[in-house]
């Protein structure tokens, strides 16, 4: 009688060390802090953090939508613009035609969120790749923008929008109230992706968009909503910088695509869509805000912050090419 023999069961495996591309962000913010520390005094200062998440918060907005966009394997290079617009509408509505602060910033953010819409229709239905869509978006919400504001910036706001310009006291620094929105709008964009069915459907879509389709995923619904969300945030970015800047620029955004795009792509969100996190992205614009702060701070010139941040893409994206591969 011959014994039947008996399948071996997998060994254990031990508990598994993160990532390179989860803890690379991490370690890169922990080494610049770490020397810039040694070129100046002020930098390891409370008011140093508050300045850094001053300036990152509108792009920090604009990167949690540009983070959902590159997890479907898409672009988005109209942005920046897209948020220029929906600055010039709420600060035009609200101090040039009367209208209820409120009622403006709805309709700035109705605006913005139907552009990203658009966006979608153009890439869902249309199949235009993402980079011709939005890059086509780009040259006419641009040119939009001048027409609409005739090129002039807008001034004399009511004191309501200026509020997330305004802050509040913490020990010996000031902290902006646009900088706690973007923190806020991190923790809820990392509670959707991770812990909700949509959150997944967005994965599920950048790893494998026909497979997606197979196990009854609505890829195009899934698709538009990204974009439309990703729309509705630079609206809300947009309402930031009105805040910190005190009026309506009608040339803002137009490189700000760029550097959202980096803020994602440093916290380790693929561009060949499906992986990635939210909070990486945070991580990435941390430390290009660190660079900035770091190098005024130790007095450098700052054409050295753009030859920086363009290393730093490098890396990033050679580091999800060779653990693509290894995969």
């Amino acid at each position: 009688m011959t014994q039947t023999p008996t399948a071996t069961p997998p060994a254990r495996r031990g508990p598994q060390l993160p990532s390179l591309t989860t803890l690379g962000p991490l370690i890169a913010l922990l080494l610049a802090c770490i020397f810039f520390a040694t070129q100046s005094d002020r930098f390891l200062t409370s008011q140093t953090l508050a300045l850094v998440l001053k300036q990152i918060s509108y792009v920090g907005v604009l990167a949690i939508g540009q983070t959902l966009v590159i997890l479907t394997a898409g672009i988005d290079l109209s942005c920046g613009v897209i948020m220029a617009l929906g600055g010039m509408v709420i600060t035009k509505l609200a101090a040039e035609q009367g209208l209820p602060p409120v009622l403006a910033v709805l309709a700035g953010l109705a605006i913005t969120t139907a552009l990203g819409a658009v966006n979608g229709l153009l890439i869902s239905r249309l199949r235009l790749p993402p980079f011709i869509a939005t890059l086509g978006m780009y040259g006419i919400v641009f040119a939009a923008t001048q027409i609409y504001s005739n090129a002039q910036t807008v001034s004399n706001l009511p004191p309501a929008l200026n509020f997330l310009g305004s802050g509040f006291a913490l020990g010996s620094a000031t902290f902006s109230y646009g900088s706690v929105l973007m923190l806020l709008l991190f923790g809820v964009a990392w509670f959707f992706l991770t812990q909700t069915a949509p959150g997944r459907h967005v994965y599920a879509l950048g790893n494998n968009p026909e497979a997606a389709r197979l196990t009854g995923i609505l890829t195009t619904r899934v698709l538009i909503g990204v974009y439309a969300t990703a729309g509705l945030l630079y609206g809300v970015a947009a309402l930031i910088l009105v805040g910190r800047v005190g009026a309506g620029d009608p040339n803002a955004g137009q490189t700000e695509n760029l550097e959202s795009i980096t803020a994602a792509v440093l916290g380790g969100t693929s561009l060949f869509g499906g992986r990635g996190n939210v909070l990486g992205t945070l991580l990435g614009a941390m430390i290009v805000g660190v660079f900035r702060v770091g190098l005024t701070l130790a007095g450098v010139n700052s054409v050295y912050q753009v030859l920086v941040t363009g290393i730093l893409i490098i890396l990033a994206v050679a580091t999800d090419q060779l653990s693509r591969r290894k995969a």
